[in-house]
């Protein structure tokens, strides 16, 4: 009989405290506590760690080697544990070809859909494709001009592995003797092709060399027939030396162009299969298979964009950014001082009989765009050099073709990114920006084509394929009724964790971590795994109040089907739907590490010594705010319509703290970081590389000094990087040290204790403290330095004590440690306190910044930005700042967010966590819904009046925290009344 308890013995991982914990089997565990007190060490660290390394470690050796091995953790003992799946909040991808679609395995689908039982239509004529004869083929040939020669081909081999000895003594057999083996060719009978088995290779056989002209119609005839027998009913004819003007150029296969042979010269590939053709078309078409519908595939994806859906093109726009200028001065890229370009612009200027110093746009509309896009007639340039007067004549090529072609020709880095300051990413021209080529794109089901489909958003593609079959063929059911219901029941799973609002083609690097991590868990849910341990790392974040029922809902149902979750998560909603929550604490960092409470939502909540259930049943709470802050001015955003938002106009009070609220994919981030700060820093800073969303200006800039995105990215790519280096603590702390009597009598500057430079750094572990060691089948293992015992020095530079400690001790220190340390040093302990104030008292100070989460990254920021010389009228925008964050430290933000609006600036945060939102001074709710049915300004004003508000989903949650607002409705009687905490 299995455990009914996951057990854990003498745990220590990070600040774990020896410590013993049993976790239920297949029940649902939510692990709390303040920040840093050993929630993820547990969770992750320990259980899931420990899970995934006894995973690994069944498999073979050799298996091994591919997957790597997770470290074993620190602990004595965990029993009872199954195959572990961690779902935390990284980005599903960074890859600009992953969307929504692929990630989910949608995509995959819907191309076997679209392959199995798509109807073609010719694009050219719109008609419905039918199968090609070898007569319509031989027609398409014949109409080459004649005398071009040819060769016809079978496709034997088309992308597959293997070495294909045998086809080649088999086709020698045959009377074969010409091949083209991945597009070079080869005589079997005095070459022996040798391929690696372990690379796709495409065969063509050389069926006949022939030269086009009406005696040869019989000869072609034969051939062609030939060819389509040997390759199953494929053809392709190859031009190795193509005319200007033929018939299919545009439609070949070889990447939509001419392409170069092995011998170098230009040539043509041209596809031909029995299965598609129109013979009332010039269209090529070729088989239709799944990856024909693959933007990551030559056979499917768009020639133009290579399957990204975008170009970066020079812009009109940043070549000229202020008309008014004199032409000399104009285009931004050229300057006038550069012999070549004043050459230009001297002879284009007299060519047309305008002066160098007349304004842009004071010239005549076809002068402006000959001047960017090139002359209609040749131009007469003349120069002088050393050696004399030089002339020519020829057509002004543009600004903005020289520029484009510059790019593509140079060899200079430092060029290319100069020019690239003048490019802007738009939609592909040739695709539209569905990434799919042109046949791909006219393969339509139930008259629908793919492309349309990645465009839904989830709830309706789902709404689109409910009941298809009723508008199919009984033969087209037959086939499309199992990869339907897969269709059907990955969307349902979307819709389940609250990702209706999501469309198939958004790209997956634009998620945010909330949203990957829910698309993990719907995958999950479809994989209707039993007897897994799943570990979550905070799902709730990012999701509106309406939505979490819907995700609380799916994480029961993975524990219905027989598994095990543990959850780490602040959310009161989630502890009351768990079975078992543990709390931990009773502090942060080395105060915390142990067991606070465990047992159902009651006994926490009845816990005596626990902050967790303080807030929980009432004994503290977060306050509302007595007064609120009259705004003292606004910007406004005016026809906001990036993504979904429907053309609003949105007033940003300032001097304020505002929330920016609405259910999941309102618009809110695209309002507040794609439109509002990318629009003011290009506008403030005169950063042209940043490209804001749509819409047509913001009023009253002139109103503010300065705007700061606070973000959740990390504070450094390296370990080097720590929380002391990036908040200039570190810079104070070697100050100090090189004040001491030992360094100024040994000489030691500042410099001497960096870890990043030579001279007081450990030279064998380059000033890390670690040496990684690489081992054949198991894990990299980093272990401390033999030289400096993981100390980062060397053992002159650790000779050197402040008050007894060294500076390899005072990396070590947390926050709090350091804080009582320095406390005669004013400037440190400054410092240390706005780390102390945004509640990262527990971090230590050499903590390397790849380690921080991306709410305590946030958190090192906005401590940084409050140690800056206060100069107010600054605007702070911050996206969900409380993530990670325990109702504690969430009061302690809270208050660091005040203190900025009283230096006289501007915060505007992206929030859901309703006790931050209640203590704005303005709330601008988004919505009402999410995708399509958002985008609109459903609410602004208090967060009193937001709450008066029916058709806001945030206002309704937010009566329940405000007990002054008068509302018609019943409030939620399932939060304990509030006391208030004085301490």
């Amino acid at each position: 009989m299995s455990k009914d308890y996951i057990e854990v013995r003498g745990a220590e991982e990070h600040n774990l405290k020896d410590l013993d914990v049993r976790i239920p089997r297949e029940e649902f565990t939510v692990v709390t506590g303040l920040s840093g007190s050993g929630k993820s060490s547990l969770a992750f660290d320990t259980v899931y760690a420990e899970g995934q390394r006894r995973y690994i470690e069944s498999l073979s050796a050799y298996a091994r080697n591919f997957l790597g091995q997770m470290d074993k953790p620190q602990v004595e003992a965990v029993e009872g544990l199954s195959p572990a799946i961690s779902i935390d909040q990284k980005n599903a991808a960074n890859n600009p070809r992953s969307t929504v679609g692929t990630v989910t395995e949608l995509h995959d689908y819907l191309r076997l859909l679209y392959a199995r039982i798509g109807t073609q239509y010719d694009p050219v004529t719109g008609e419905e494709v039918g199968e090609q004869s070898a007569q319509d083929m031989v027609a398409q040939i014949l109409e080459l001009p004649e005398g071009t020669r040819a060769k016809i081909a079978a496709p034997v081999v088309r992308d597959q592995k293997g070495a294909f000895e045998d086809l080649f003594d088999e086709l020698v057999g045959d009377g074969y003797a010409r091949v083209e083996v991945d597009g070079e060719p080869l005589d079997l009978t005095l070459d022996d092709p040798e391929l690696d088995q372990n690379y796709d290779h495409t065969i063509d056989v050389i069926v006949d060399r022939v030269q086009v002209s009406p005696d040869a119609r019989s000869r072609i005839t034969d051939s062609v027939e030939t060819a389509l027998e040997e390759a199953g009913g494929a053809l392709k004819l190859i031009v190795p030396d193509p005319p200007e003007d033929v018939p299919f150029a545009s439609n070949a296969r070889s990447t939509g162009s001419l392409a170069a042979d092995a011998e170098g010269d230009d040539r043509l590939v041209v596809e031909f299969s029995e299965e598609l053709g129109n013979p009332n078309s010039d269209f090529q078409f070729s088989a239709i298979e799944t990856r024909s519908f693959s933007f990551n595939s030559p056979y499917g994806a768009c020639a133009e964009c290579e399957g990204i859906g975008s170009t970066k093109e020079v812009d009109e726009d940043l070549v000229v950014e202020d008309p008014s200028k004199p032409l000399k001065h104009v285009f931004e890229p050229w300057s006038y001082n550069r012999t070549y370009y004043s050459r230009q612009l001297d002879n284009v200027a007299d060519h047309f009989g305008v002066s160098l110093s007349t304004p842009f746009e004071e010239l005549d509309e076809s002068i402006r765009r000959q001047f960017l896009y090139g002359t209609d007639d040749v131009v007469h340039f003349e120069w002088t050099t050393k050696n004399g007067t030089r002339e020519k004549t020829e057509r002004f090529e543009g600004v903005i073709p020289n520029l484009e072609r510059r790019h593509v020709e140079t060899d200079s880095e430092r060029a290319r990114d100069h020019i690239e300051e003048y490019m802007a990413v738009t939609t592909c021209p040739e695709c539209d920006g569905t990434r799919l080529k042109t046949q791909s794109r006219h393969v339509l089901v139930d008259g629908t084509p793919i492309t349309e489909v990645n465009r839904l958003s989830i709830a309706d593609a789902r709404a689109h394929f409910e009941g298809m079959e009723e508008t199919l063929s009984e033969r087209e059911t037959t086939i499309a009724a199992e990869i339907l219901k897969e269709i059907r029941a990955r969307l349902g799973f979307m819709e389940e964790v609250g990702l209706e609002y999501l469309t198939l083609d958004r790209e997956a690097s634009t998620l945010s971590g909330g949203e990957s991590q829910r698309i993990r868990l719907a995958t999950q849910v479809g994989s209707g795994l039993v007897g897994v341990l799943y570990v979550l790392d905070e799902p709730s974040i990012g999701l509106h109040q309406r939505d979490n029922d819907r995700l609380l809902d799916t994480l029961s149902g993975l524990r219905d089907l027989g598994n095990t979750l543990v959850v780490v998560e602040h959310d009161e909603e989630t502890m009351r739907r768990a079975d078992h929550v543990i709390d931990m604490g009773p502090g942060p960092g080395k105060r915390g590490g142990e067991v606070v409470a465990q047992g159902d939502f009651d006994d926490i909540v009845a816990a005596d010594e626990s902050i967790t259930a303080d807030y929980l049943s009432g004994r503290k709470e977060i306050p509302v705010p007595t007064e609120r802050r009259e705004p003292d001015g606004e910007l406004v955003v005016r026809g906001a319509r990036q993504h979904n938002l429907t053309d609003v106009d949105v007033p940003i009070p300032l001097g304020t703290l505002t929330a920016v609220t609405g259910v999941s994919g309102s618009g809110k981030s695209t309002l507040v970081n794609d439109i509002l700060y990318k629009s003011l820093v290009r506008e403030m800073n005169d950063n042209t590389s940043v490209d804001p969303g749509d819409h047509d200006g913001i009023d009253g800039i002139d109103q503010i000094e300065t705007v700061r995105l606070i973000d959740q990215s990390p504070i450094g790519r390296t370990p080097r990087s720590n929380p002391a280096t990036y908040t200039d603590v570190f810079d104070h702390v070697r100050e100090l040290f090189a004040e001491t009597k030992l360094s100024k009598r040994r000489g030691y500057e500042k410099g001497r204790f960096s870890f990043n430079v030579k001279g007081g750094r450990c030279e064998e572990c380059g000033g890390q403290g670690t040496v990684k060691i690489e081992m054949n089948f198991l894990s990299d293992v980093y272990v401390p330095c033999e030289q400096c015992g993981g100390a980062r020095y060397n053992d002159e530079t650790l000779d050197v004590a402040y008050k007894g400690a060294t500076i390899a001790d005072v990396l070590d220190m947390s926050v709090e440690e350091a804080y009582d340390f320095f406390e005669s040093h004013q400037g440190l302990q400054r410092r240390l306190k706005l780390l102390k104030d945004v509640g990262l008292d527990y971090m230590e100070l050499g903590q390397p910044s790849t380690t921080l989460s991306g709410g305590e990254a946030q958190r090192v920021k906005l401590a940084e930005e409050l140690g800056k010389k206060a100069t107010g009228d600054t605007l702070y925008l911050l996206d969900e700042p409380t993530t990670g964050l325990h109702k504690e430290d969430e009061r302690k933000l809270i208050d660091v967010l005040h203190r900025l609006v009283d230096g006289g600036n501007t915060v505007v945060v992206i929030e859901h966590e309703l006790d931050l939102v209640k203590n704005a001074d303005r709330v601008i709710d988004l919505g009402p819904e999410g995708g399509e049915g958002g985008g609109e300004l459903v609410a602004s004003g208090t967060p009193e009046e937001v709450a008066r508000t029916d058709a806001s989903h945030t206002g309704r949650y937010l009566r329940d925290l405000l007990p002054d607002v008068d509302i018609a409705g019943p409030r939620d009687d399932r939060r304990k009344p509030a006391i208030a905490d004085d301490d």
